[in-house]
């Protein structure tokens, strides 16, 4: 049976801070309660909580001295904060959430917008903590196998190849004689609809395999790759690749994942497409560069994508990119500088709904 999640509410009004409590209480959460700053520092301390909702102005310390304080110790870094504020001025959320604060209520909030904000982060919270985990998993199979050295060495001795910007790798159909491995830059790989749409299926960083669907299933390309920026791409023959597969049983199980991993990711896409609105769509392309490319400042990120490159992950037209992400600039969830997006909250971004 799973246990109950811990709630810490900071909050120096007793009306707040008993009605919040009890809907808490009521959603089979544990709540600890603090009147003031100081108080809840210690009880996070000695609690470690699941996570934290934090008054802003409050007597003895306020809530970015909480947050400080919080945020400098190892024990209490990682817990999900979420400021509660009577001051909708953008200075004040900004200052909050470039201290490192998770996200932030408004008062008066309503009940399911309380319980939604705190589901949210810690449904955040504990994906992100498995996919260290499954990371660091990973890491000690490969290294167990001795496959670091041997990723190392194949991708050494193989063929660098410049690529400049927007370059093709590879076109659906082609019969692929290399696994691709970035060195630098990015790619993506895409499809082309009846309507001559182009759909990304997938988007590649640096230390990223791609292209291998195609040497292990021995069949012809079933994709597009190019580049998105100039990029340095490792060239791994055919050959070298299916040699170390049969070699290293750890490579060959990572890259058995790997191909699991993106069926069910294009499995994913087409519902998306399918049932989502261009809305949500567009959302959660910006979630997904982010994601990949993004300079990350807590809730708020930058990434560098065209118009033309978020249509086709969106899957949708380029003028309608262009109307909604004028949308969003206008709800303050976004800002824009040429190519240069600055998403100013991710989790406003992905409470977007249908």
């Amino acid at each position: 049976m799973e246990s109950r999640k811990t709630v810490l509410l900071i909050e120096d009004s007793k009306d707040i801070r008993e009605s919040t409590g009890e809907i808490l209480e009521l959603a089979d959460y544990v709540v600890l309660s603090a009147d003031n700053g100081k108080n809840g520092v210690e009880l996070a301390q000695a609690n470690l909580p699941d996570i934290i909702l934090c008054d802003v102005m409050m007597p003895k310390l306020d809530g970015y001295g909480v947050l400080y304080l919080l945020k400098k110790n190892d024990q209490t870094a990682a817990i999900p904060f979420i400021f509660l504020t009577a001051k909708a001025e953008r200075a004040d959320l900004r200052k909050g959430m470039d201290m490192g604060a998770d996200d932030y209520l408004t008062k008066p909030f309503d009940d399911m917008e309380l319980l939604n904000a705190i589901e949210s982060r810690l449904k955040k919270h504990e994906q992100q903590a498995k996919g260290h985990i499954k990371s660091l998993s990973l890491d000690s199979l490969l290294n167990e196998a001795g496959s670091t050295r041997l990723l190392k060495e194949l991708s050494e001795n193989s063929r660098i190849r410049a690529y400049k910007k927007k370059q093709s790798v590879y076109m659906e159909g082609d019969i692929a004689g290399s696994v691709y491995l970035v060195k630098t830059g990015s790619v993506r790989t895409y499809m082309v609809d009846q309507e001559g749409r182009e759909i990304t299926l997938g988007l590649y960083g640096i230390g990223e395999f791609f292209g291998y669907e195609t040497v292990l299933l021995n069949k012809p390309c079933s994709d597009n790759a190019e580049t998105l920026q100039l990029s340095d791409l490792y060239l791994v023959s055919r050959d070298d690749f299916n040699t170390l597969i049969f070699k290293d049983h750890g490579i060959s199980k990572k890259f058995i994942e790997l191909l699991s991993g993106n069926v069910k990711d294009k499995q994913k896409l087409l519902l998306k497409l399918a049932y989502n609105s261009v809305r949500k769509r567009v959302a959660d392309a910006l979630l997904d560069l982010a994601g990949k490319f993004g300079r990350s400042i807590s809730d708020t990120v930058s990434i560098q994508t065209s118009r033309e490159d978020m249509a086709a992950m969106a899957g949708t037209s380029n003028e309608t990119i262009s109307r909604t992400l004028t949308d969003f600039k206008d709800e303050c969830l976004i800002e824009k500088n040429g190519s240069i997006i600055n998403i100013l909250s991710l989790d406003k971004l992905r409470r977007i709904k249908q």
